[in-house]
């Protein structure tokens, strides 16, 4: 988002995913239905802002394909729809795992985790895969900023 704002004159919002659960969607559980009705929240919300003028960054776990692909087609009736898998393997999210969220979903007091006991449907649409297992943050940046740059999002300094 830093980087963005950076290079940009149009406003930049970033919807975090637990930001948003917890202000617009605190009644929501993780089931299918209410991931997906979330899913639909985060996608007004980011329309809304495209549709202003604005750029908009979300950081959200969308495990379903479906409503990705609902996201992307309401997005793309205002601008650009840009979606970046975070394909780091479960076993590594476990060890930086600093809530314990891991290890209470194998235990089963945790239920609908993704990847755990609620299924994860890898996008085969993604327009950049990043595995942070091996990778800086800085150098995560890098690559969706040299992505963004090739396809004239805006452009360095």
């Amino acid at each position: 988002m830093n980087r963005l704002i950076e290079h940009t004159n149009r406003p930049v919002t970033l919807l975090d995913g637990g930001a948003v659960r917890t202000n617009l969607s605190p009644e929501l559980g993780f089931s299918k239905e209410d991931r997906d009705t979330n899913m639909r929240r985060i996608g007004f919300v980011a329309f809304e802002i495209m549709k202003h003028g604005g750029l908009c960054i979300s950081s959200a776990i969308a495990p379903y394909d479906a409503a990705r692909k609902e996201m992307r087609a309401r997005i793309e009736a205002v601008g650009e729809f840009v979606l970046v898998h975070v394909a780091t393997p479960i076993s590594v999210c476990e060890t930086r795992d600093s809530k314990g969220l891991y290890a209470r979903a194998r235990d089963g007091t945790l239920p609908y985790f993704t990847g755990i006991s609620d299924p994860y449907e890898k996008p085969a649409d993604a327009d950049i895969t990043i595995d942070t297992t091996s990778m800086t943050t800085e150098e995560a940046v890098d690559l969706i900023v040299c992505y963004l740059e090739r396809r004239g999002f805006y452009n360095s300094p």
